[in-house]
């Protein structure tokens, strides 16, 4: 007895539910994830699930009863196979899995019919020489970086792994073309909602310089006095997806997030989440962590994906870090927007030392007074770039202590100022010894400050003009030594070159206002440990108001004896 057909079906069927069984058992991706790829595969092949209520293909005019529906299958499948091999050669996006444009060639090719195969290669080809040469406009110039991938990295002249925490150091001469990209496409959704700009995001000059910051791998000081602007947080986030692309490319991985941006507020984290989210098409993708959400939901969403660019407030984070919900031991990159808002209790040490390592870090100090001063020195170690394009005072000054000592007598002046010289000699006993100039005069001031000076162990070396004289190290017993110590002349403050002096000290005021502020505004250019020392007496009480404006205009302690010195300058006269 022969069996029917539906027992017939039955028994396929059977068969291929076991199959469907054993390739999902021995996949290595989700249940959900393989019906998601079934789908698509169904759709572009143009079979339909009968529950659908379609046909398996169209009828076409060539081919009015599906007669070579079979065939066109096999050969779709076959052009799809030699299209994706010729497109996986010819990537160039630096992201994870597939590229950016990988992506778009494949679903053109997917959708194109098996005539049209020669000019897919020919557009492959041509995709793969239009790689070879990137062509930038920056500041109206144009410049050739030649091919992208074959970009190398440099610190000292030498190839490198890590600069500081896992940090691309990379010191190319202009910006990568995806770096470009990721700036277009930020635009792109910026001019989407309605946010326009003057200039294009890749030729601002904020940018370029904090460009050029980043790539000499230090720690770099934001000192406009307010915190991150769209542009500026643009650039940033654009950079650190080009180090990311930079690093995988060598094949370096992240186990955790590369970018930890603190911020204030919750309409901020909001903010800086809308800048990020169009390099989501690059493989970036970014949470925001802020008080505003349930924490729950964050300790979810954080299992369920690994992102490279974390926006978050210092609270919530402390607390999901605590909770062991995400890690941020590997972060390469901290930026803290907001300095004056973000210092106040232990949050941000809490933070830095939840970071092993040296990450690169950007400091936007929006708070230009002393009192941030110790918060700055504690993030940024060793040397720095100051980054701002603000010319006020304040701005060029800020993380320098200005010190102002009014003495009675010239004697104590020249006491006070050796006072200075071996405290910044005792600061530093295990450490590189700090630079110190003296401003003098040519007069006899300035050989009584000589003599001083060898009476206290160090020795001198004057020069035949008194322009510039050199202190040289002298050595103790103990084999310390004291600090390298330079000085000038105040007729030559402004051809000097001063950005390398952390300690400058006028230990007689005969310098004008003028040539205060041209010293305050060039010293100390790589560090946040700068302090000026200025001695008064009554004799220059007629500088002591314009002082007391220049501390108040930056924000310094202005001392009661200077104020006093003010005060009875009208009597004097």
């Amino acid at each position: 007895m022969t069996k029917g057909d539906d027992a017939v079906m039955r028994r396929r069927n059977k068969a291929k539910i076991k199959k469907l069984n054993n390739k999902n058992t021995s996949s290595n991706v989700s249940a959900r994830v393989a019906a998601v790829i079934a789908a698509k595969k169904r759709r572009k092949s143009g079979k339909r699930r009968q529950c659908q209520g379609m046909c398996f293909s169209l009828p076409t005019l060539d081919d009015p009863f599906n007669d070579r529906y079979d065939k066109r299958e096999t050969e779709t499948k076959a052009t799809k196979k030699r299209n994706s091999l010729q497109l996986d050669k010819n990537k160039n996006a630096f992201v994870k899995g597939k590229s950016a444009v990988s992506k778009k060639e494949t679903k053109r090719d997917n959708n194109e019919k098996p005539g049209h195969l020669e000019q897919t290669k020919e557009k492959a080809i041509n995709l793969k020489n239009s790689q070879d040469k990137s062509l930038l406009f920056i500041d109206g110039v144009e410049k050739r970086t030649g091919n992208v991938e074959r970009a190398e990295v440099h610190l000292n002249g030498k190839s490198c792994a890590n600069g500081h925490h896992g940090q691309a150091c990379e010191k190319l001469d202009c910006p990568s073309k995806f770096l470009i990209l990721c700036l277009n496409a930020i635009e792109n959704a910026m001019r989407h909602d309605g946010v326009e700009q003057d200039n294009p995001l890749f030729v601002n000059s904020w940018g370029i310089e904090f460009w050029k910051c980043y790539s000499s791998a230090k720690d770099i000081l934001e000192t406009s006095g307010s915190s991150s602007t769209i542009v500026q947080i643009a650039w940033i986030v654009a950079t650190a997806a080009d180090s990311i692309a930079r690093k995988e490319k060598e094949g370096f991985s992240f186990t955790g997030p590369f970018l930890l941006f603190l911020v204030s507020s919750q309409e901020k984290a909001a903010k800086v989440r809308s800048v990020c989210k169009p390099l989501k098409a690059f493989g970036i993708h970014t949470v925001s962590l802020h008080p505003g959400a349930a924490i729950d939901h964050q300790i979810n969403g954080l299992r369920s994906c690994e992102p490279e660019f974390l926006v978050s407030t210092p609270e919530r984070l402390l607390k999901l870090v605590s909770l062991k919900a995400i890690d941020v031991s590997g972060v390469s990159l901290l930026v803290v927007d907001g300095l004056d808002s973000l210092s106040k209790g232990d949050t941000l040490s809490s933070i830095r030392q939840s970071i092993s390592g040296k990450p690169h870090t950007v400091v936007f100090n929006d708070c230009l007074t002393y009192t941030s001063v110790p918060a700055v020195q504690y993030l940024l170690l060793g040397s720095i770039n100051r980054l701002s394009l603000n010319q006020s005072v304040a701005s060029q000054s800020a993380c320098i202590i200005q010190s102002v000592n009014v003495c009675a007598s010239d004697e104590e002046k020249i006491l006070k100022g050796i006072q200075v010289l071996d405290h910044a000699y005792g600061d530093h006993f295990h450490s590189e010894p700090l630079k110190v100039l003296y401003v003098v005069g040519k007069d006899s001031k300035f050989e009584n400050l000589v003599s001083t000076l060898k009476c206290k162990g160090y020795s001198i070396s004057t020069g035949s003009n008194c322009i510039v004289s050199h202190i040289k190290n002298s050595v103790e017993a103990d084999g310390r030594k004291r600090p390298a110590v330079s000085m000038i002349d105040k007729d030559h403050i402004s051809t000097a070159e001063l950005e390398e002096y952390e300690v400058v000290i006028v230990p007689d005021f005969i310098i004008s206002m003028k040539n205060y502020v041209e010293i305050l505004t060039s010293m100390a250019r790589h560090t946040v440990s700068g302090i000026l020392h200025s001695f008064f007496t009554k004799d220059d009480a007629a500088h002591a108001g314009q002082m007391i404006e220049i501390l108040e205009q930056c924000g310094q302690v202005v001392p009661d004896a200077l104020r006093d010195l003010c005060h009875t300058s009208p009597m004097l006269e």
